[in-house]
């Protein structure tokens, strides 16, 4: 019964806090203006530029397919750009609703409460993730009639890596907020962690045209995996034998971040209730 009693307890904050979450998002209407401006601006500068590369006949598109695979570069830099967008809105989301309850004076009030604080970080993270469908939804009905973007492969097996993908980058989120708890900022921290995300993982470009250091470190990051396999599946057909070894590394990638998140996050817990950390600015 008292294990039953935690769960409800823990499921109850979580839909409180995201409740909360998505009524502050609707008092402030101007924010939904990005989810439909930025599907068609986004894509516009790496799609326009790899048009001007690829000559005005597209005589530089052998070279790209001998490298990735395809001559869809549209697509090709879609996928890579939407795998991006959804980091990025993890790591604002879950990274700055900390810092910003910490600001606004109610995270101490809040932790200091008999409930459970993973359930409060859960909480914005399952508001994050309704947020972030709708946005996700918007872009691809976007990127298929304005850049004739479209899923050629098995759409099923595409879901797939993509949840696979999105558990891994959500234990990322879930560490990210706890170390923001520690440097006290969360803009600059976005900045480092999504740039990085952004030159080792290829999102743009095939990660044959990196240096060899740098190919290796992409192996450690579970963008890589996400964008190459969605890649092969949505846009050369690939079947489920090409592609067991990416959902074998998102699905390694996913348990190791996740549980390591909340690793970080119950260490941080505990030392900032130790030391008073929770009030300071």
């Amino acid at each position: 019964m008292g294990i039953l009693k935690r769960v409800r307890d823990g499921l109850g904050i979580m839909l409180a806090v995201a409740v909360k979450e998505l009524i502050q998002f609707r008092r402030y209407p101007s924010w939904v203006i990005a989810v439909f401006i930025w599907p068609l601006l986004f894509p516009m500068m790496s799609v326009f530029s790899a048009r001007a590369l690829a000559g005005p006949e597209g005589q530089a598109l052998h070279a790209f397919a001998a490298l990735s695979g395809t001559t869809d570069y549209t697509g090709y830099i879609i996928v890579g750009l939407v795998m991006w967008m959804w980091l990025n809105m993890t790591l604002w989301t879950l990274g700055s609703f900390m810092r910003s309850e910490q600001m606004r004076g109610t995270l101490e009030a809040t932790w200091l409460c008999p409930v459970s604080r993973l359930g409060v970080l859960l909480g914005a993270t399952c508001s994050q993730l309704l947020i972030s469908m709708v946005n996700l939804t918007v872009s691809l009905i976007a990127f298929r009639y304005i850049w004739g973007f479209r899923i050629v492969g098995n759409l099923g097996l595409t879901a797939l890596l993509f949840i696979l993908s999105a558990a891994a980058v959500y234990g990322l989120g879930i560490a990210f907020a706890s170390l923001v708890m520690w440097v006290k900022e969360a803009n600059a921290m976005v900045f480092l962690v999504r740039g990085l995300f952004m030159v080792f993982c290829g999102m743009t470009y095939p990660l044959a045209v990196l240096p060899g250091w740098m190919r290796i470190v992409s192996r450690g990051l579970p963008l890589t995996y996400s964008i190459d396999g969605i890649r092969a599946v949505a846009l050369a057909g690939a079947g489920l034998a090409d592609v067991m070894g990416h959902i074998a590394a998102l699905a390694a990638f996913a348990v190791v971040t996740l549980v390591a998140g909340f690793v970080a996050f119950r260490w941080t817990e505990r030392r900032v209730l130790r030391t008073g950390a929770l009030g300071h600015y």
